[in-house]
């Protein structure tokens, strides 16, 4: 049994690859759907999707003001691609009225790299984590701008959108604008996973 149970918000989009992960690197994962749910957990991973449906699900399923004050609180929490915009402070380009659940100070602009036609797969040199990861880009996000406290992890090094900011840490807060999720090596998840185990 794992000492760490991290929670996956199981509202829309790739989650249980984001649960399997978890389970890879020896967390116990638990699916989030419910504000009852978010109480037994001590961290969360906010998964890759559509921001406008988490959004919008999160609201119907009253989730958003419990993830919103967990996190404000200071539970660590993990958000790839959807999950990066879900944990910005600030959006370009975002829908009408839409709303995040914030704690990073950043602003990211909604897919940026293109529709999804345009994702792309490269490899990323990320601070912290030997050795370079598959990057898997799918009407990713980047981060336009950070203010201070927030630490750059990965850019892009390739292409066009060379130099572009593709994963950041705040305290307890990480974020990636690629999916981890959908490659075997879950080293980001194991990354997540200390960095929870440190903010005990």
């Amino acid at each position: 049994m794992s000492d760490l149970t991290i929670g996956v918000l199981a509202l829309q989009g790739d989650f249980r690859e984001h649960a399997a992960s978890l389970e890879a690197v020896g967390a116990r994962a638990v699916l989030v759907r419910r504000p009852a749910e978010l109480d037994d957990v001590e961290a969360l991973v906010i998964p890759g999707g559509e921001s406008t449906a988490m959004w919008k699900l999160a609201n119907v399923f009253e989730m958003f003001d419990p993830v919103r004050k967990r996190i404000a609180d200071g539970m660590p929490a993990y958000g790839s691609c959807a999950g990066m915009i879900m944990l910005a402070d600030r959006i370009v380009d975002a829908a009408e009225g839409q709303e995040t659940f914030g704690g990073i100070a950043m602003t990211v602009r909604r897919n940026a790299f293109g529709r999804q036609t345009e994702s792309f797969e490269e490899p990323i040199s990320f601070d912290g984590i030997s050795g370079d990861l598959h990057g898997v880009f799918i009407r990713a996000p980047w981060v336009e701008e950070v203010d201070a406290g927030v630490d750059v992890l990965a850019r892009v090094t390739a292409g066009p959108a060379t130099g572009r900011i593709v994963a950041v840490r705040q305290g307890d807060l990480l974020a990636t604008s690629f999916h981890p999720e959908l490659t075997a090596d879950h080293r980001v998840h194991g990354y997540f996973a200390d960095l929870v185990r440190a903010a005990r």
